[in-house]
């Protein structure tokens, strides 16, 4: 049985209370973004736990991330959000996946590929990444369009654009025929329910990130790295640590070498600001980040030893602020070589 020194250590429960605060907060039906491996914490699991608790809307980047996702909950839908490409069409046509067509191109190509089978349609309010803008809403009629989508660009912020970018879908969705209209994300269910529509789509606020202040309190921590200590060896007085010598002792310190760094995506801009905890007890990040190995002061924690776990502290939204990373890339960044485990 192969020995794992690395361990992302996952909360299901959390991950369904997550997504059950988000429904009832928006008052409409809540999918689920599954992009990225489930950002990260694996997309298979993620599709089972969320279908447990009721979710039936799913949402991925591509069709390697739909072929990917196998056997979904009975009676779910699944849309990949960069549409349909040249290459595409005969993943799309092989399976029940529905693409979200967002070019003229891809309207196009899915009229004359696939003229009687429905599909999404993603209109640009403002964003200006992908999606039909409003002045060539024209070239969807004649479409078989399940749901209409948009996407809010500073949702995350209190920005006069949001209100701005509800009015443009809302208008739109007064003159284009669709069986449900969707717009908000994570953050934009936060912003209110006039954002809502028919269908919402989080997704880091399911895996522990808070997007805006009205989740906090409310969403909870998912995913937790844990290490295992590789040596545990007393650093004298004015003795240095790590690359660089970038940390001297100040007194003699008992220090805990811990298999995990920059190449398992915790990187080097968590020195002097990052920490894990063992027992129960804090232990600070000393020196920098390696590839493979991290230093923590282990001078509260005597029983800490070779062979060990300390979890790491990876609260996103703590995270973010000590490391100046978004909770996107602290959750996505997280390599393979942590084995998964939902608890």
């Amino acid at each position: 049985m192969t020995h794992y020194a690395l361990r992302l250590r996952l909360d299901s429960k959390s991950l369904q209370d997550n997504w059950r605060w988000l429904q009832r907060t928006a008052g409409v039906a809540a999918g689920a973004a599954l992009k990225a491996d489930g950002y990260g914490l694996g997309a298979r699991s993620v599709a089972h736990l969320l279908g447990e608790a009721g979710c039936r809307d799913f949402f991925v980047s591509t069709w390697a991330e739909a072929a990917a996702l196998g056997q979904l909950p009975d009676g779910s839908s699944l849309c990949v959000l960069h549409g349909v490409g040249p290459e595409d069409m005969a993943a799309a046509l092989a399976g029940t996946a529905r693409p979200v067509l967002n070019t003229p191109a891809q309207v196009a190509r899915w009229k004359e590929a696939a003229p009687d089978r429905s599909c999404d349609v993603m209109i640009d309010t403002g964003m200006n990444r992908l999606g039909i803008r409003t002045d060539e809403i024209g070239l969807l009629e004649g479409l078989d369009i399940e749901t209409l989508h948009s996407h809010l660009a500073c949702a995350d912020e209190d920005s006069a654009m949001n209100a701005v970018q509800r009015d443009r879908f809302a208008a739109v969705a007064a003159t284009v025929s669709a069986r449900r209209y969707a717009l908000a994300n994570s953050a934009g269910i936060c912003l209110g329910r006039d954002y809502s529509f028919d269908l919402v789509r989080p997704g880091v606020a399911l895996y522990g990130g808070v997007p805006r202040p009205e989740a906090d309190g409310h969403i909870r921590q998912v995913a937790f790295p844990e290490a295992e200590v590789v040596q545990r060896r007393k650093i004298r007085s004015g003795e240095s640590c790590g690359y660089g010598a970038t940390w001297t002792a100040a007194a003699d310190t008992e220090a805990a070498i811990v298999n995990i760094g920059y190449a398992d995506g915790y990187l080097r801009c968590f020195a002097g600001k990052g920490s894990a905890s063992a027992y129960g007890k804090p232990l600070p990040l000393i020196g920098r980040v390696s590839m493979d190995l991290i230093a923590l002061d282990a001078g509260a924690v005597p029983e800490l030893s070779e062979g060990d776990w300390v979890t790491l502290d990876y609260d996103l939204p703590d995270a973010a602020a000590a490391s100046g990373l978004s909770q996107y890339e602290l959750l996505t960044g997280l390599s393979e070589r942590l084995q998964r485990r939902w608890t």
